[in-house]
């Protein structure tokens, strides 16, 4: 792979965030406008400066097409079981749930108003609200119960009423029809024998074109994409790219044009200049990254715009 490294927009000043475009071609630029989650959680414009921030750490997070922010916090003292908040355009916040366990690890909202999260304990499960925040649906999650943080994460209701949840410590995605029994798993454990399997923890699952998922998993660090049938069709790793650019990569998102946006929340740790989030096409072309220079990574996120244009449709991520 030939990188061609065309522009570094804004240089880290005073502790500002800077934004790298790497890999592309200086005919056509990528930029990005994206919200970010983790222990920053902020709205990053295309020109590299933020626009919008929240004074807590996030989880999971969607902007809506009227501009408001769906938050899932992390645990805090006023949370202790974490919560789902709407943060609307001119500011003000509303309660969608407080968690009613140890945590709450992703929170989806739906076209017709509700919302879907999930809950990690001793008692894991899927909720879906109404656009009131009333339960409509619950079902509990076929994952192990020692391990509460290692539950589960990014769930998402699909277009057919069924669900996806990554369970990471049981190296599986789990698909729930509406009624929570278990229609069938993509296993994330790479084939070998026992002593040589590779068991990788699934954190995020997309479902994307003809019947495709993508999922992130964080233990491996690599980003594997099945097919209808539970095949891996596709797989990225550190060995695709210049460096050790993946690490612990939580979050992605499928874009309208087919390419993979993938973050890696451990990045920095070592590196404050590690790529935080990148940008691969189907044929593993880097295309575009963001760096920080910051100690801490991003969680997961959502493109919101590229080259200043708002994307439209489904949010895959």
């Amino acid at each position: 792979m030939i990188l061609r490294i065309t522009m570094t927009l804004l240089a880290l000043v005073y502790g500002a965030a800077a934004v790298s475009l790497a890999d592309v071609s200086a005919a056509d630029p990528i930029t990005h406008r994206f919200l970010a989650c983790g222990s920053q959680t902020y709205i990053m414009e295309e020109d590299g400066s933020k626009s919008w921030t929240y004074p807590s750490g996030t989880r999971d997070g969607y902007v809506t097409s009227d501009d408001a922010v769906v938050l899932t916090l992390n645990r805090s003292n006023q949370y202790p079981g974490g919560a789902v908040v709407m943060v609307s355009g001119d500011g003000a916040e509303k309660l969608i749930w407080k968690g009613t366990q140890s945590e709450i690890n992703s929170a989806q909202p739906l076209a017709d108003g509700g919302f879907v999260l999930t809950e990690a304990g001793e008692n894991p499960r899927l909720i879906e609200l109404d656009q009131d925040g009333k339960v409509r649906r619950e079902f509990a999650l076929s994952c192990q119960k020692e391990n509460h943080h290692m539950q589960t994460r990014m769930a998402r209701k699909l277009e057919d009423g069924t669900y996806l949840a990554p369970h990471l410590l049981n190296f599986a995605v789990h698909h729930y029809a509406a009624d929570g029994s278990l229609k069938g798993k993509l296993d994330t454990t790479l084939p070998g024998d026992e002593e040589h399997k590779i068991h990788t923890w699934p954190f995020t699952a997309i479902r994307h074109q003809n019947e495709q998922t993508l999922v992130c998993c964080t233990h491996g660090n690599r980003v594997m994409n099945f097919n209808g049938s539970g095949e891996v069709i596709w797989m990225l790793t550190n060995e695709d790219l210049p460096g050790e650019w993946l690490q612990d990569p939580c979050g992605a998102q499928v874009l309208p044009n087919g390419n993979y946006v993938i973050t890696s929340y451990a990045a920095g740790r070592k590196d404050p200049n590690a790529p935080k989030m990148i940008e691969v096409t189907p044929e593993k072309e880097v295309v575009w990254t963001y760096r920080d220079g910051q100690g801490h990574g991003v969680h997961h996120f959502q493109i919101l715009s590229t080259n200043g244009k708002r994307l439209t449709g489904p949010i895959l991520k």
